[in-house]
């Protein structure tokens, strides 16, 4: 799983700044756009309007004698030489005026009104092509009224426009980017937020727990299909399992009435070493089909909520089996921190585990030494022998089904992985300590 997020690109991210991107690209074709659609509507000359202005400002000044002039500054001097056509008309409020250039017929009747307009685009005479504009600017001697026009190279009405109006989208863009950039990734985190939802609950998903499924309500239509696909395939899985499931039981059913006619049989011979390794064989058998069919039918237990004794399961399966380890050349005890563990279990998987792992002992613990069962007050149930222990390339694959450390030991395999089974149901934990001085096995529920 780690591996797959650090490989795996983010869907949360790579919407989030896709989305991000395209709304400020939106902002800006927007503003672009009306600056565009201005300069269409506005007079060509509004990019050396402020030009203009700035030059005809510096130059104003009255004479000693308060008659109103322009001096010949270098801007001037420079705006006339790049601009041959240029003409313009300054006035004051009080109506009077300086001239340069030759003005238009169609304006020159304009020329001695000039001081009345503040502001003015003035086009489409019959007599010229020539576009002429009033501009209205302070100066050293006060308002100054300039109608003007004439201009060789008019700029770029569009950069004029954008460099006049970036007070307003530099404000929209300063309350625009902050908000998109925190909700855009909100956003799409509440749209993914289903989705994360159904991979945590895929990720809880066990092989042996039925009739799970991942829910559709919620989830965005694009990802349904999905989701759906992978519940049926849980469908026709969990199909599959059950068939085996039966299967496995009937088996073992149908085996035990052959084992039983074959046990009678036996024991009908004569007494010998054949006999004995014949009536061995079959309990082997039996053994084998009775864990299997354990097996398959704590795969299907619902009863884990009935109250049951620790102390008294394990006493109990000590007391059983005590005979078979003392035959078989062990010594057996039995301790218990306490009088009495309750647990919600099933009173009859939780005996069969703890007999498993006693009888595990048994085989397995080099038929000498002491078998330990105890007890504490947290429901830890321990059982440990003093046997040759397990190789440590082993102690994690004991619990598979089937499993044997060594091909010709004795059992199928089935014992370990039966408690694992009937612990892992009941929410517990199995663990297994070995070494050459022995095998501990704990169970905490």
């Amino acid at each position: 799983m780690r591996a797959a997020n650090t490989s795996n690109p983010s869907l949360w991210w790579k919407l989030s700044w896709q989305l991000s991107l395209v709304f400020v690209a939106v902002i800006a074709a927007v503003i672009i756009g009306l600056c565009v659609y201005g300069a269409m509507i506005l007079s060509p000359n509004v990019a050396v309007e402020d030009k203009i202005s700035a030059v005809l400002a510096k130059a104003v000044e009255r004479d000693p004698q308060g008659k109103f002039r322009l001096r010949d500054t270098s801007e001037l001097r420079s705006l006339k030489e790049q601009n041959s056509g240029l003409w313009y008309v300054a006035a004051t409020i009080d109506g009077a005026s300086v001239s340069y250039g030759t003005v238009p017929a169609p304006y020159a009747e304009l020329a001695h009104l000039a001081h009345l307009f503040q502001d003015a685009d003035i086009r489409g005479s019959a007599g010229t092509n020539e576009i002429a504009s009033v501009e209205n600017v302070e100066t050293a001697v006060g308002e100054v009224r300039i109608l003007f026009g004439g201009f060789a190279d008019k700029g770029w009405p569009v950069l004029a426009i954008l460099a006049g109006t970036y007070p307003i989208y530099v404000s929209l863009i300063v309350v625009a980017l902050p908000a998109i950039f925190l909700a855009v990734p909100r956003i799409v985190r509440h749209a993914l937020a289903k989705v994360s939802d159904v991979a945590r609950k895929a990720s809880e998903i066990e092989p042996r727990r039925h009739g799970t499924r991942l829910p559709v309500d919620g989830i965005a239509k694009e990802v349904a299909p999905l989701v759906i696909a992978f519940n049926g395939t849980l469908e026709r899985l969990e199909s599959e399992f059950q068939k085996r499931q039966r299967f496995l039981i009937d088996a073992a059913h149908e085996l035990r009435t052959p084992i039983a006619i074959m046990q009678t049989r036996i024991d009908g011979m004569p007494e010998g070493q054949d006999r004995r390794r014949l009536l061995d064989d079959v309990a082997r058998l039996a053994e084998t089909a009775e864990q299997l069919l354990d097996f398959e039918r704590n795969d299907q237990a619902t009863d884990l909520h009935e109250m049951v004794d620790l102390v008294e399961i394990a006493r109990t399966a000590v007391a059983d089996l005590a005979p078979l380890a003392i035959a078989a050349g062990y010594q057996i005890s039995f301790q218990s921190e306490v009088e009495s563990v309750e647990r919600k279990g099933s009173p009859f998987a939780l005996p069969r585990a703890i007999s498993n792992l006693v009888r595990n002992a048994i085989d397995h613990g080099g038929n000498a030494g002491m078998i330990t069962i105890s007890v504490s007050a947290d429901g830890q149930i321990n059982v440990a022998d003093e046997g040759p222990g397990i190789p440590a390339e082993h102690q994690d694959l004991v619990f598979e089904p089937f499993y044997r450390v060594t091909p010709k030991s004795k059992g199928a395999g089935l014992g370990l992985s039966l408690v694992k089974q009937v612990v892992t149901n009941h929410g517990g934990q199995v663990s297994i300590k070995s070494g050459s001085s022995g095998t501990q096995v704990v169970i905490q529920l």
